[in-house]
């Protein structure tokens, strides 16, 4: 795999869907859950798609529930759960695995590219945030105490 649109991952309703749909878009990945200390992000990441929305960048969300069991819920239920507490309108993804011998294959290709501290290729906790370019390779690599309204400049420089 080459680049990020070669990947594909199943919708929060179940359908699967190519990342090849986006394309030409920078992206903002991220492993979130609903009940983790960080949840508040979603609001930022929302904010972001908004600024955005007329520009060639996605917000992806991928829950997971890997970190102290903090994303329980079926996706119908985290679906109603964003859309309600939050008005999330960018594309959810069904729960993933970021870690581990079931990951994702999006996520072994994501730490592959951009490793964490001290050259860890684990995703730490919720809300780590990967930035790819327009051309599907990533270019940064954002830990989950960093708010979304701080990666902002980055996203600009891409689009």
């Amino acid at each position: 795999m080459t680049s990020v649109y070669d990947f594909s991952a199943k919708a929060i309703d179940g359908t699967e869907r190519s990342l090849e749909a986006f394309r030409g878009h920078a992206l903002l990945i991220v492993n979130t859950a609903s009940k983790c200390g960080f949840t508040g992000q979603y609001k930022g990441l929302e904010d972001l798609h908004r600024q955005f929305a007329d520009q060639p960048f996605e917000v992806l969300g991928f829950p997971c529930n890997q970190f102290g069991r903090q994303e329980p819920g079926m996706a119908d239920e985290i679906a109603t759960f964003c859309s309600t507490n939050f008005d999330v309108s960018f594309p959810l993804f069904d729960k993933v695995e970021v870690n581990g011998p079931n990951r994702h294959p999006l996520y072994a290709w994501l730490t592959e590219q951009k490793k964490g501290f001290l050259g860890s290729k684990a995703i730490k906790w919720n809300f780590t945030k990967f930035l790819t370019d327009r051309e599907g390779r990533v270019v940064a690599r954002y830990a989950p105490q960093t708010e979304p309204s701080a990666i902002a400049a980055d996203i600009e420089k891409l689009i």
